[in-house]
C-alpha cells in the first residue's frame, strides 16, 4: 500500500488512473473511501490520489491536540511533492473543503482547478462552538457507535441507500478517538475565509445536496457567489454526502470542472 513520509507523519494515499493529477480531501470523519467512487468513475480523466489525512483511516495516529486546517493543508501540499507533482486539481469535502480553502490561501500554486463539495467558508460561531463541544463529549460518553447513529441521520438524505449507509458506519467507526477529538477543536478554531472567495482566480465548482440540512442548496449558492466564474451543481435526491450517494453526478460535475465544459444542473 502507498505511504508517503509528509511533516514527520506517514500518510496513506490511494490512487488510479493516468492523466493530470487530482487530489482529493475527505470531510470528518471518513477517511479516502469517502471518494472510491470517484476513484473509479474519473480514471479516464485524471490520476486520482485519495489520501487520509494526518490521523484518519490507515495514515499513522495523531498526537496533535488540535488538527488546524492550515495543519492538514501543509499536509496536503506536502503529499504532492512527495509524489513529485507540482500542481493538481484539489476536491475537497466538508471538513476537506475548509482544508482546500486553506491551501488556496497558502499555496495557491498547488491548486490547478477547486471542488468545493458540501462545504462552507465561513467560520463557526458560538453557538457552532457550543455544538461541537457537545459532541466531544457526546463521542467519549457514548462511543463511536452512537456517532455513527447521529450521522446516518444527519449527513445522509431523505431515503439513504444501504450502501450510502454502511460506507459512513465504515469510516466513522474505524476514526481514532484521539483524532475525532482533535479534528472537532481544529474544525471550531477554524478560520473565516469568506473574505478569500473573491481571490480564488482558478476553475472552480461548488456542489451540494437537495437534501442536506448541515449545509442546505441556498449556503452552497452563497459560497459559489463570492467566486467569479464558479459553476455549481446542486445534486438530487442526496444530503451531505453526495460523493457516495450521487457519484455519477458528482463524477460528471467534476468531469466538467476537469474539462472545461457546462455543469449540467442535477434537479
Amino acid at each position: 500500500m502507498p505511504y508517503a513520509r509528509v511533516n514527520g507523519n506517514m500518510l496513506f494515499y490511494r490512487e488510479s488512473g493516468d492523466g493530470p493529477p487530482a487530489v482529493f480531501i475527505h470531510g470528518f470523519p471518513l477517511d479516502h473511501s469517502l471518494w472510491l467512487d470517484q476513484l473509479k468513475g474519473l480514471a479516464h480523466v485524471r490520476h486520482c490520489i485519495a489520501l487520509d489525512l494526518r490521523g484518519f483511516g490507515r495514515s499513522d495516529p495523531t498526537v496533535d491536540a488540535v488538527l488546524t486546517m492550515e495543519m492538514l493543508a501543509d499536509d496536503v501540499a506536502g503529499l504532492l511533492e512527495a509524489l513529485g507533482v507540482g500542481g493538481a486539481d484539489v476536491v475537497g469535502h466538508s471538513m476537506g473543503g475548509y482544508v482546500a480553502l486553506a491551501l488556496w490561501e497558502l499555496r495557491p500554486d498547488v491548486v490547478r482547478s477547486l471542488a468545493l463539495v458540501d462545504t462552507r467558508a465561513g467560520g463557526d460561531g458560538a453557538e457552532a462552538r457550543t455544538g461541537r463541544d457537545a459532541m466531544i463529549d457526546r463521542i467519549l460518553d457514548g462511543g463511536k457507535s452512537a456517532l455513527a447513529d447521529e450521522m446516518v441521520r444527519n449527513l445522509l438524505g431523505r431515503e439513504p441507500s444501504r450502501r450510502a449507509q454502511a460506507r459512513l458506519r465504515s469510516m466513522v467507526e474505524s476514526t481514532r478517538y484521539e483524532t475525532l477529538v482533535a479534528a472537532i477543536e481544529g474544525m471550531k478554531d477554524r478560520k473565516d475565509r469568506t473574505a478569500i472567495l473573491p481571490t480564488i482566480s482558478v476553475p472552480t465548482v461548488v456542489i451540494g445536496g437537495e437534501e442536506d440540512t448541515l449545509i442546505p442548496p441556498d449556503k452552497i449558492r452563497e459560497v459559489s457567489a463570492g467566486i467569479s466564474g464558479a459553476r455549481t451543481s446542486i445534486i438530487a435526491r442526496a444530503g451531505h454526502l453526495t460523493p457516495i450517494e450521487q457519484p455519477d453526478p458528482v463524477n460528471q460535475a467534476l468531469i466538467e470542472l476537469f474539462e472545461g465544459r457546462k455543469v449540467v444542473w442535477w434537479r
